[in-house]
C-alpha cells in the first residue's frame, strides 16, 4: 500500500474524530458547561446555578457530552458529579479562553497549563 494513501486515510480518520468533538463543542451551553468543568468536578446543581439554566436542560447537555465520551458521571449518594475525561478537551477550552476572552474568573487555565 502506498504511504501517501495510508497518511491520507489516517488524516481522514483524525479529521472525522476532530469534527465529532467540534460538533459536541458547537452548542454554546455545552461549551459553557465544559468551561465550568475545566476547574474540576461539579454536580448538576452547581452547573445549573453557575449558568442559570434549568436542571432538565443541563442534564440533557451533560448526557450528550457523556455519550460523546467527553465527560463522565460519578454517583455519590443522591448527587451525581461530572468531570471532563477526554484529556484533549481542557487544552481546547484553554485556547478558546485565550482567543475569545472568556472571563478570567471562570478559570485561570492557560494553554501552557494543560501541556504534559
Amino acid at each position: 500500500m502506498n504511504v501517501d494513501i495510508i497518511i491520507r486515510e489516517e488524516m481522514a480518520e483524525a479529521a472525522e474524530e476532530a469534527a465529532g468533538c467540534l460538533r459536541a463543542l458547537s452548542n454554546p451551553s455545552r461549551l459553557m458547561i465544559l468551561c465550568i468543568l475545566v476547574d474540576g468536578e461539579k454536580t448538576v446543581g452547581e452547573i445549573e446555578r453557575a449558568l442559570q439554566l434549568g436542571q432538565a436542560y443541563v442534564s440533557q447537555q451533560l448526557a450528550r457530552l457523556r455519550n460523546d465520551g467527553i465527560v463522565e458521571a460519578k454517583r455519590e449518594g443522591r448527587l451525581v458529579r461530572y468531570r471532563i475525561t477526554d484529556t484533549r478537551i481542557s487544552p481546547v477550552i484553554a485556547t478558546l479562553y485565550e482567543q475569545f476572552g472568556a472571563p478570567a474568573s471562570i478559570s485561570g487555565l492557560t494553554p501552557r497549563d494543560t501541556l504534559p
